[in-house]
């Protein structure tokens, strides 16, 4: 079987390369998705492709409902969602993915340091995992895909 996963939250570091060369480098089956991950294409997409707005909350309300397409339609087909909260922003649409995946059913795994966990209890208590580093995301994923414990346990 191969195993679909989606890498949804943060994305200004590299903690999905980071998950993916893991994965490949354990020869796990793994397909990854994501959302659309280029900042200004994501923020400005519907204006572009729907014409301007002169008020912002049009314009970005636009380019949510675009990007929306995609990401619902990747979550509901993904096998696992992993959800990243990085340290300097906020990603409120990562909440919302996380949100989206427990609804669904969908197994999630949620990524984040310690300082942000009082603020996401929540989204913690709705994962089946919480890991602090993409390293420990493969390993959670080779253990799932394999039934086995990886080695650097």
């Amino acid at each position: 079987m191969n195993w679909t996963v989606y890498l949804s939250g943060e994305i200004h570091t590299d903690w999905r390369a980071e998950i993916a060369n893991g994965t490949r480098a354990r020869g796990l089956p793994v397909t990854f998705c994501a959302p659309v991950t280029d900042h200004a294409a994501s923020d400005d997409c519907g204006v572009i492709l729907m014409g301007a707005e002169p008020d912002k909350f049009w314009h970005d309300r636009k380019g949510a409902q675009l990007n929306a397409i995609r990401t619902r339609t990747l979550i509901e087909k993904a096998d696992i969602v992993v959800v990243r909260f990085g340290e300097k922003y906020k990603q409120w649409n990562a909440a919302f993915d996380a949100g989206m995946a427990a609804a669904l059913g969908k197994p999630l795994i949620i990524l984040h340091q310690d300082e942000h966990a009082h603020a996401l209890k929540e989204v913690d208590a709705a994962a089946l995992a919480v890991a602090k580093r993409p390293a420990k995301v493969v390993e959670i994923l080779e253990y799932t895909i394999s039934g086995t414990l990886p080695e650097s346990s």
